[in-house]
């Protein structure tokens, strides 16, 4: 299984220069762990790209967005992501939404990341989690 953030999930939903990879990615490592925020973080990214593409143009990746979420697994919010998410900011120069997703994954890892992987295109998300222990995948 990995951790994906958000920026890693958008190449799957709408043609992007990493795209193949993070398709090939997801293909050959079944199960995906995603934050609780999200979808609603992958459909900001979406409704920006309408807005400077044109009306419907983001409906099918929505589409696929739910497909998708069907059948991934969510971090649900938490004191200890909360808690971690603080120590992170102190820790990294991660902007909030990146400290809260940083910490889920560690959530998940059970505060051993040593031995899990994490998808991110984000370069300062994949510094910080690679600092953490994460074996990081598709960083950009």
């Amino acid at each position: 299984m990995i951790f994906w953030d958000s920026s890693a999930i958008v190449p799957l939903l709408v043609a992007e220069p990493c795209s193949r990879d993070a398709a090939a990615l997801a293909k050959t490592v079944p199960g995906m762990i995603v934050w609780w925020a999200t979808p609603v973080e992958v459909l900001s990214s979406l409704s920006r790209r309408e807005r400077e593409a044109g009306p419907g143009t983001a409906e099918a990746a929505r589409v696929l967005l739910r497909e998708l979420s069907q059948a991934w697994a969510e971090v649900l919010p938490s004191e200890e992501a909360r808690t971690g998410a603080a120590r992170l900011l102190r820790t990294h120069p991660l902007r909030a939404a990146d400290a809260l997703q940083l910490a889920a994954a560690l959530t998940w890892a059970e505060r051993r990341p040593d031995g899990h992987r994490f998808a991110t295109l984000d370069t300062r998300l994949a510094e910080a989690a690679r600092r953490e222990g994460f074996e990081i995948m598709l960083s950009g």
